[in-house]
Order: C-alpha cells, then sequence, then structure tokens
C-alpha cells in the first residue's frame, strides 16, 4: 500500500467524518490539501505545528483517493503529496494522536516509522 500522511486538528478530522468528506483548511486558499511522506511528517509536524495540541495524523491510502494527487517540489528537490480537492474518508485507515514532548516538537511515532 502507497501512505501519505496529513496532520490535521482532531476536531477537524472529527467534523469530517461527519461530512464524508475533508477539506484542508489550504485546499481555498491554496488550491490543495498538504501532506507529507513518511520520510517528512516529523520534520513538517515541527516546522508548522510545535507546541500544538489536539492533532492527528491521518494515514492515507493513495489508491483509494478520488481526487488528483500530485507530487510537487516544496523545498528543493523534495517532492511533497498535494491532493487538489476534498479528501475522501474512506481513503483514510488510520488515525493517530500526534502530541509533542515537554520541548514542544514531535517525534516519528512508531506507527509511521515502520511504513
Amino acid at each position: 500500500m502507497n501512505t501519505i500522511f496529513h496532520i490535521t486538528q482532531g476536531q477537524q478530522w472529527q467534523e469530517a467524518k461527519k461530512l464524508g468528506t475533508y477539506r484542508g483548511d489550504t485546499l481555498d486558499t491554496e488550491g490543495f490539501i498538504h501532506c507529507s511522506q513518511a520520510t517528512q511528517l516529523v520534520k513538517v509536524a515541527n516546522r508548522f505545528f510545535a507546541n500544538q495540541q489536539g492533532l492527528v495524523v491521518l494515514f492515507i491510502d493513495v489508491e483509494q483517493v478520488q481526487a488528483e494527487i500530485r507530487y510537487e517540489l516544496a523545498e528543493v528537490d523534495e517532492l511533497f503529496p498535494h491532493i487538489y480537492g476534498a479528501l475522501n474518508i474512506d481513503a483514510v485507515f488510520q488515525v493517530i494522536d500526534l502530541q509533542p514532548g515537554e520541548d514542544g516538537f514531535f517525534e516519528l511515532p512508531l506507527d509511521v516509522g515502520s511504513l
């Protein structure tokens, strides 16, 4: 299974499950939902979400996503997956809590390291 990851607030995810689709806050402003590959997840979490509580990581099965996925350069020589359109929630096969350590930074969850 080819997996990508998305970090969001747990409350946003709960609301998305009721609606049947997830529309990340960047979909309207930037035209896509930011995702990461396993090797990028901690860097993204620490750069954009340090010290934040109540976060979850969505494990997304690429083959199940109905919207277009593009792998685009976001930084030098590094491709990041972006979902163009709403994410169908049935493409999400696992959700885990993402809590910062005492220093406010994140470590790679064990569930992600094996993928």
